[in-house]
């Protein structure tokens, strides 16, 4: 790339970025502001550009370049369309002549990123601007290089891509051990159970409701889960009640780890347990002191997974409505009392800046810290919001990088900033159970795919409002292929567990079936991210950036070999989906095979179905499904031969052990062409204990006799039509190999 500079008269400095003799950044004729609190930078753009990511706004995933208007100001609010959310991610790609570029803004300030017609404006209230371009050409080139700066995506666990549950409501450990006990009954895979605040003591971090969730209880339950192969998450929020006798409070103030005043008192604001006080993630000592509070409950009660909640930082009050009241107060929930009454605004311009980002609301600091608020070496909240969930994640992470010195860690984040990938997952949190918001998580998967965060998803059939069974059906064959998979819901609300519905219990069944056969092709591509940044779950665009898919996110990849698509709509038993050229084979029945040439299809989809297709081309390997991601691994390889025009085909295997940072690894290449398989070994010497047995040949008919390494093997082959199975291989991944295939001409 090349950057060239130049000063005119009338607009000041510019500049422009150029790639291959093409202009992909210009400010030149754009006035450029800098000033304390308010910077302006301007960028010509295409008319009707293709640009995707800035976020976490809840949105289509192309964005609209005509008057769009998006604001990156962390706070905790349901995911309302088009407003600003949980996390603040300035990066954006855009897709130009069929080439992507992207462009990111090191900047941890408040701002508006404004789309009109033919340019791009970024409105920030501090800060400097501090700007990286990466030339792609490709989309997944671009993720690649913007991972290569901040960070590459952390890996996770293997027991993390299985399908977990959660209900804020569930009112004993009691219950839960019959929502565990229920998902067996129902024969629908359940990973992990997870707890949401309830099983604390009065909501308070670190404790253990003595009644309805004791201590000794909840062990019993997470032995009785281990014992199954299954896993344990529990929530934790970064608010400290203000509380004498309450010892995480005690020991934080004796370390001076808490945001304070201006006037050097403690912050105190208002969450779940009262009036709180908040780690300042900063401080010298807050390591010490956060750490020390993990190990005490992780020595309780050892969990396989933490879950960062209400992050941004999240306050149910306005500013330090807690000083001044005597310690231990427990004020009424805002809903439970009349709405505070608007405090007059303030000319200090830290509370509210001269220039009013599109925030929900014009005080910044409402429902939330202080911006005038302190942290460590004078630093005001203004100046570092966005990084209060950032910053939590990454001691969280390495707490239990220490505490479990070999185990990876799993950690699900809800607010998120540049970089989190490297130690979090994330969930697109408080959504709710309807149709736009089910449509809407998709483009939230793609859009965090750019964000270097691939493990992510949405709650599964809405947190707020009670889902239809129609729409629960719908949404669990959607979620079954979200990176993060889970079925969470409001106390507000219905319950929503698959099993409450037997049309949606079968959906689950399927769906998920399909997910667990997937997994080792799943954790493939998950290393891919892990290596090279590269989404798990992606757009058409990404793949196909000559196809007119520019605004689909009504469908979606899994890596590059699968293609979903669901129903997003009520009372739709069809979906129209988009195929490009080439050969697409059905999941469900692979005689039914699409010829395309760029073309939407119309598709069958019964109630409990969803659409599921394997691109003509790729090898998919796979293991027979069961009800644990542990009991997946104890089977056989099978390897999914989808066969192009020309009958050829590639894929690739990544297996470790799943569990640890320094295990071996092995990466395993496939390529199929004149019916014959080569099995080549990439790289790593990981033990392959289970041999690949299964090879399901599509567009390859006729087959009689297999070789391998030009040997004759016992097997048992079934030839019909342009579909060809081939059982009882016993065929070593761990070296190379040669499988013939003889056939009838």
């Amino acid at each position: 790339m090349e950057f060239i500079h130049t000063h005119n008269e009338t607009t000041g400095f510019g500049f422009k970025v150029v790639r291959d003799n093409e202009v992909i950044f210009d400010t030149i004729g754009h006035v450029l502001v800098f000033e304390d609190q308010y910077l302006e930078l301007t960028s010509s753009v295409p008319n009707d550009a293709n640009i995707y990511g800035l976020g976490e706004t809840p949105g289509w995933f192309r964005r609209n370049p005509y008057n769009t208007t998006i604001t990156l100001w962390n706070r905790d609010t349901p995911a309302l369309f088009e407003e600003n959310g949980y996390g603040s991610h300035a990066v954006y790609m855009e897709l130009r002549n069929s080439k992507f570029h992207g462009c990111y803004l090191h900047n941890s300030h408040g701002m508006d990123v404004v789309l009109s017609d033919g340019s791009l404006q970024y409105r920030v209230i501090g800060g400097t601007l501090d700007l990286y371009f990466f030339a792609g050409p490709t989309a997944l080139d671009v993720v690649d290089q913007y991972t290569q700066l901040i960070g590459r995506p952390n890996r996770i666990p293997y027991w993390a891509l299985g399908f977990h549950n959660c209900r804020f409501g569930y009112k004993s450990v009691y219950e839960v051990n019959q929502v565990i006990a229920n998902y067996s009954a129902a024969h629908i895979p359940l990973e992990a159970a997870w707890t949401d605040i309830e099983y604390m003591e009065k909501y308070r971090d670190f404790t253990f409701d003595p009644q309805n969730f004791p201590l000794e209880e909840m062990q019993k339950q997470l032995e009785f889960l281990h014992k199954r192969g299954q896993k344990m998450v529990l929530i934790i929020d970064p608010a400290i009640h203000v509380n004498n006798e309450y010892g995480p409070y005690i020991r934080g103030q004796e370390q001076d780890v808490f945001v304070r005043n201006a006037d050097g008192s403690e912050f105190i604001g208002q969450v779940w347990p009262g009036y709180t006080a908040f780690p300042d993630w900063f401080a010298s000592n807050v390591s010490r002191w956060w750490s020390g509070e993990l190990r005490r409950y992780f020595d309780q009660l050892p969990i396989d997974g933490m879950w960062i909640d209400m992050n941004e930082a999240a306050s149910f009050c306005t500013g330090s409505c807690g000083s001044g009241k005597p310690v231990g107060t427990v004020p009424p929930l805002p809903w439970e009392k009349s709405p505070e009454p608007h405090r007059p605004l303030s000319n200090n311009t830290f509370l509210v800046p001269p220039y009013a980002i599109h925030s929900r609301y014009i005080e910044l600091s409402k429902m939330t810290l202080e911006t005038t608020a302190v942290h460590a070496n004078g630093i005001i909240d203004y100046h570092v919001h966005n990084l209060y969930g950032y910053m939590e994640s990454k001691l969280t992470y390495e707490f239990l990088r220490n505490y479990r010195p070999n185990i990876r860690p799993f950690v699900l984040s809800r607010s998120t900033f540049a970089g989190s990938g490297a130690f979090i997952s994330h969930w697109t949190g408080d959504n709710a159970a309807t149709w736009q918001d089910m449509h809407l998580s998709i483009a939230s998967m793609f859009e965090f795919g750019i964000f270097g965060i691939p493990m992510v998803g949405s709650d599964i059939c809405g947190f707020y409002q009670n889902a239809t069974e129609e729409l629960c059906a719908r949404w669990i064959e959607l979620g079954a292929f979200y990176p993060f998979s889970r079925s969470h819901n409001s106390l507000f609300a219905y319950p929503q567990e698959p099993y409450r519905w037997e049309s949606v219990a079968e959906a689950a069944r399927r769906a998920l079936g399909i997910r667990y056969t997937l997994l080792p092709y799943i954790y493939s591509c998950y290393q891919d991210a892990v290596e090279r940044g590269w989404p798990v779950v992606r757009p058409l665009v990404f793949e196909y950036p000559h196809a007119k898919v520019a605004d689909n996110d009504r469908q979606l990849l899994v890596g590059d070999s699968i293609l979903v698509s669901p129903v997003l709509s009520a009372g739709a038993r069809t979906v129209k989906a988009f195929f490009p050229a080439g050969l697409w084979y059905s999941w469900h029945d692979s005689h039914s095979v699409i010829e395309a040439i760029n073309d939407v299809v119309t598709l069958d989809a019964p109630l409990e179905h969803i659409n599921v297709h394997i691109r003509g081309g790729r090898i998919v390997p796979a293991q027979h499904p069961e009800m644990t991601t542990e009991q997946v691994r104890q089977n056989d390889y099978e390897l999914l031969v989808a066969t192009d025009s020309n009958g050829a085909a590639i894929g690739q295997l990544y297996i470790d052990d799943g569990q640890t940072l320094d295990t071996l690894h092995r990466w395993v290449d496939f390529t199929f062409h004149k019916r014959t398989l080569w099995i080549r070994q990439r790289s790593g010497q990981f033990a392959i204990n289970h041999p690949l047995s299964k090879l399901v040949l599509l567009g390859v008919s006729g087959v009689y006799k297999a070789l391998v390494n030009g040997e004759y093997v016992q097997c048992t082959i079934s030839s019909i039509g342009n579909h060809t199975e081939i059982a009882g291989l016993n065929i070593s991944l761990e070296k190379d190999s040669k499988l013939t295939l003889e056939a009838i001409h």
